[in-house]
């Protein structure tokens, strides 16, 4: 019940950090009201959707470790621990993170779930994080688990972190700026000479519309980059070590993403089966095949 406290609390605490943040921003950029008596300033209205679309993403990014310690549970282990399979697991990520050219060493880290699943987060190369769940640890043998840990240092190499706020930003932005500027001229029933100002409620609903419509073109950008970091894998653990932790994922598909975080869902290896378009993950067997058909 206190860790369930604490979760509350941190949400609470990073979405007034993000509010105070970015309206005191937007005051020093001195972006005002951009629905007047003159219609729509077309100017501030982009500018105030650029930074609440794009701060609010690169501050969840910069809080990212934080957030993933605090929602999953996640228990970074020191590089110097003396328990032998925690030990082997920071030596096989930091090898893995040699090899891929890390600036720096990233956080090693396991969560107390059943899933068999791992994620890696953070705002930059130098800052990253990989955690593998308890379920993953138990299931998985070492050859298993380097595909997989070579997967997740794929994903800090290639940039994927910043590079998936980024696209979500700017998807941010256009859904805020084209759910207020179709609500405008359905106020004014699409004439330019009527300056009434948008319903804020019919705002709303096209911003859930509309973000449907963004979570799509999200969802393939993820699902991409997934096969990036198979390849990544392939690459820096051997091809055939990743395409077995993917057939032992298959086997244990009940097992997979039980802690789901819409924050976090997209950067773990594998994601509960769903709709195509929404998909964040490419199914198993495609990835499985595509691993088989590399020369």
């Amino acid at each position: 019940m206190f860790a369930f406290g604490k979760r509350i609390a941190l949400f609470l605490a990073i979405n007034l950090l993000i509010l105070v943040t970015l309206s005191f921003t937007l005051n020093l950029l001195g972006v005002g009201a951009y629905f007047s008596a003159r219609g729509i300033d077309y100017q501030a209205l982009m500018l105030f959707c650029l930074v609440w679309g794009m701060g609010g993403a690169f501050i969840s990014l910069s809080l990212s470790r934080i957030m993933a310690k605090w929602m999953m549970g996640v228990v970074v282990i020191p590089p110097d621990t003396t328990q032998p399979v925690l030990s082997g697991l920071v030596a096989t990520v930091h090898n893995l993170a040699r090899a891929a050219g890390l600036p720096k060493m990233p956080e090693v880290g396991y969560y107390p779930s059943p899933e068999v699943n791992a994620f890696a987060t953070g705002p930059t190369k130098s800052r990253a994080l990989v955690a593998v769940s308890a379920g993953l640890l138990e299931r998985m043998d070492q050859a298993q688990l380097e595909g997989v840990l070579a997967h997740e240092i794929s994903h800090v190499a290639n940039g994927d972190m910043v590079t998936m706020t980024l696209v979500q930003g700017i998807i941010n932005a256009f859904v805020m700026f084209l759910a207020r500027v179709i609500a405008f001229f359905i106020a004014n029933r699409g004439r330019e000479d009527s300056k009434i100002s948008p319903n804020y409620l019919v705002v709303f609903l096209l911003e859930i519309v509309l973000s449907f419509l963004g979570m799509i073109a999200v969802a393939a950008f993820s699902r991409w980059r997934e096969y990036g970091a198979d390849a990544g894998s392939a690459r820096l653990a051997g091809r055939e070590k990743m395409i077995s932790a993917l057939e032992e994922l298959q086997r244990d598909v009940a097992y997979v993403d039980l802690t789901s975080k819409p924050s976090l869902a997209s950067f773990k290896i594998s994601g509960k089966p769903r709709f195509a378009l929404f998909a964040t993950h490419p199914p198993l067997e495609d990835r499985i095949a595509r691993l088989k058909s590399m020369a």
